[in-house]
C-alpha cells in the first residue's frame, strides 16, 4: 500500500494575488514526487512544504504559457543549490526542449542533478512504473496543452491469514508468492493463490485537467478518477469570457466530473478577481456532491476505496 497525498502549491490563475501564487500542484505517492506545473516562484511554497529536496521527482508541463512553467528554471536552481543529486525526469510538448536548452544556455545554469527531458508527441501512456501509470490527453487550450492522469495497477487481494495457518502454508516467501498470483506446494499438496488470496483491488486513479475548455474527450479520459483537480478560472456568468480564453467555469467544472462518474472534484485556477472563490464552489455544489477548494499550501489524502 502506498500513502498518497495531493498538496497544492500554487492556485491562482496568471498573476498571483496575496494569498495565491501562480499554478503548480504535487502529487507524493509513496516517496516519489509527481509534480503538475511549475508557475513561477513556487520553490518558496515547496520548500515551506517539506516535500523533500531529493526525492525521486517527475515534473509535468501541461502547456508553455508563462504561469505553468516559468517557474521551473528558479526551482531547478535552488534544488541545485540545496545539493540535489538524484536526476529529475520532465516530461511535455516539443517546444519544452528549446524552452529549457535556450535558457540554460543564456542564463548558463548549472545544475548537481541531471535532467531528462520527455518530448510528449502523442496520446496515451507516458510513463509506466511498477505499480502506476501516467497518461496524457490533449487539452482544449489557445497553445498545445495535455491533460493528465495518475492511475495504480491493481492492488493483490486480501490475504487470508486464518486459512493460510489452517493449510500450515510457513510465513516468508510462500505467503509473498501466493500474494503475488502463483500456485505452490506445501508438504506435497498444490495449493493455489485464489484459495488465500481474494480478488484484486482497484487501485486509485487522480486526473488534472491543466488549462482547458471542458470536452467529451476529457470526460472520456477522467471516466471514474477517485479525484478529478479541474481548472475553474471563471463563474458561471463569465462563460462567454471563458469560451474566449479557452478556459472553464464552475459549473462546466461540475458537470464534467458528475459525467465522467468521478468522486471528489477539487477546484483550482482562479481568476484574481475573486478575492474569495467560495463563489464558485457553491455553484459547483450545486451540480456535484463532492466538491472542495484548492487554496495555496493545502494538503488533501487520497485513501483507497476499497
Amino acid at each position: 500500500m502506498a500513502d498518497m497525498k495531493i498538496v497544492f502549491l500554487g492556485t491562482s490563475a496568471a498573476i498571483p494575488t496575496q494569498k495565491r501564487g501562480l499554478s503548480s500542484i504535487v502529487v507524493k505517492r509513496a516517496g516519489e514526487l509527481l509534480i503538475f506545473d511549475v508557475g513561477e516562484g513556487m520553490q518558496k511554497n515547496f520548500l515551506q512544504a517539506k516535500l523533500g529536496i531529493n526525492k525521486k521527482m517527475k515534473v509535468f508541463i501541461t502547456h508553455l504559457h508563462i504561469d505553468h512553467c516559468l517557474g521551473l528554471l528558479g526551482f531547478f536552481q535552488t534544488m541545485s543549490l540545496l545539493g540535489r543529486t538524484k536526476k529529475i525526469d520532465i516530461y511535455g510538448e516539443s517546444r519544452l526542449r528549446e524552452f529549457i536548452d535556450e535558457n540554460f544556455r543564456i542564463i548558463n545554469i548549472g545544475l548537481s542533478f541531471e535532467i531528462t527531458i520527455h518530448v510528449i508527441d502523442k496520446e496515451g501512456i507516458i510513463a509506466n512504473e511498477d505499480d502506476y501509470q501516467i497518461s496524457c490527453c490533449r487539452a482544449d487550450h489557445s497553445v498545445p496543452a495535455y491533460s493528465y492522469c495518475i492511475k495504480e495497477h491493481p492492488r493483490p487481494g486480501i490475504f487470508n491469514i486464518e486459512k493460510a495457518t489452517e493449510l500450515c502454508i510457513p510465513k516468508g516467501d510462500l505467503y509473498r508468492r501466493l500474494q503475488n498470483g502463483e500456485d505452490v506446494i506445501v508438504g506435497g499438496k498444490l495449493i493455489k493463490s485464489n484459495e488465500i488470496v481474494g480478488s484484486k483491488r482497484k487501485g486509485r486513479k487522480i486526473g488534472i485537467s491543466g488549462d482547458t475548455r471542458p470536452s467529451l474527450k476529457l470526460r472520456n479520459f477522467f471516466d471514474s478518477c477517485d479525484t478529478l483537480i479541474f481548472e475553474s478560472t471563471y463563474i458561471h456568468d463569465y462563460q462567454k469570457k471563458a469560451i474566449e480564453t479557452f478556459h472553464s467555469t464552475s459549473v462546466e467544472a461540475a458537470l464534467l466530473a458528475k459525467e465522467s462518474n468521478s468522486g471528489k472534484l477539487i477546484l483550482t485556477h482562479f481568476s484574481s478577481r475573486y478575492n474569495d472563490p467560495k463563489i464558485l464552489l457553491d455553484e459547483a455544489r450545486t451540480i456535484h456532491d463532492d466538491v472542495d477548494l484548492a487554496e495555496d499550501m493545502k494538503t488533501f489524502y487520497i485513501p483507497y476505496t476499497e
